[in-house]
């Protein structure tokens, strides 16, 4: 598979309580139309894959799909039974009107659960029952580096940032030598740095903390030139192969497409920044699932 350097995530779509079918159907037919070929969801997602199989079902063969299963209602209830990985996967394809997944991928579960071996048993049966073509992993820390060595998936989907570079000399190395393509999650820090005061939601609490204390020279540019350093930052790091940025602007994509397509920093760029979190961050700066 080619993914396109952005790939598009919809939690933001999904959470949003005001999010109509239209802005929906806008941003991701103008996201394919430009290029986009990756759209990553998930069960937890609430309405996201219901809104996502409504606008692009009759383009399937535009764009590779991606998908999460364990978590479900919102992060409110977890099943990790083989039984209960096939039927969220059987849900998942029904909401996004589809036959079939690329990746079906685990959300966020935890190192025991991966030991006991159910929910990994119930990928490889959805993947003989033709729901998926590969399976994958998406989480943080070291429940992402058992499932890493577990050697049995295909593709690893973390967080990492400006704001959250552990997984660079960590879990990206290591599913690099394994092979495994690579799917960066939050790759902005969800631009904390846009507001100037500490955002009400709580979600975004740990990175604009971070971002107060490693004070990014450029983060005193414009936004537009901030987004795109913090953007570029990610795509730089080795063996990144796609990342999945949220939206619920129609526009925000080609935007983000626009930075992107300046290419990687330079490596002073890149190591000035690097330089900078080895500086400031401590061991309690892990990743933010």
């Amino acid at each position: 598979m080619e993914f396109s350097v952005l790939g598009f995530g919809g939690a933001e779509i999904g959470y949003n309580p005001n999010q109509t079918q239209a802005d929906v159907n806008e941003l991701l037919n103008s996201a394919l139309d430009a290029g986009l070929n990756v759209i990553d969801t998930a069960a937890a997602y609430k309405v996201s894959e219901q809104l996502i199989g409504n606008a692009v079902a009759n383009r399937r063969q535009d764009f590779y799909l991606l998908t999460k299963c364990g978590a479900l209602d919102a992060f409110t209830r977890f099943d990790w039974s083989k039984k209960g990985i096939l039927e969220t996967i059987e849900t998942s394809l029904r909401n996004l009107k589809t036959d079939y997944l690329d990746i079906a991928q685990l959300h966020s579960c935890s190192s025991e659960i991966l030991r006991q071996g159910d929910c990994i048993e119930g990928l490889q049966r959805a993947i003989e029952k033709g729901y998926t073509r590969y399976i994958g992993y998406s989480g943080d820390n070291e429940d992402a580096r058992t499932a890493i060595e577990t050697g049995v998936f295909d593709s690893f989907q973390t967080s990492v940032s400006i704001a959250d570079q552990t997984p660079i000399d960590g879990n990206i190395k290591l599913a690099k030598e394994k092979s495994l393509g690579i799917v960066a999650k939050r790759p902005i820090a969800n631009a904390v740095w846009r507001h100037k005061e500490k955002p009400a939601e709580s979600y975004h609490h740990e990175y604009w903390d971070r971002i107060q204390k490693l004070k990014f020279d450029f983060l005193g540019k414009s936004l537009e030139e901030a987004t795109a350093t913090a953007l570029r930052f990610t795509l730089s790091i080795d063996g990144v192969d796609t990342m999945i940025v949220g939206t619920t602007k129609p526009n925000r994509w080609q935007e983000n497409a626009k930075y992107v397509a300046e290419g990687n920093l330079s490596s002073e760029e890149f190591e000035s920044i690097r330089d900078r979190w080895r500086e400031v961050a401590d061991e309690s700066w892990v990743g933010q699932t």
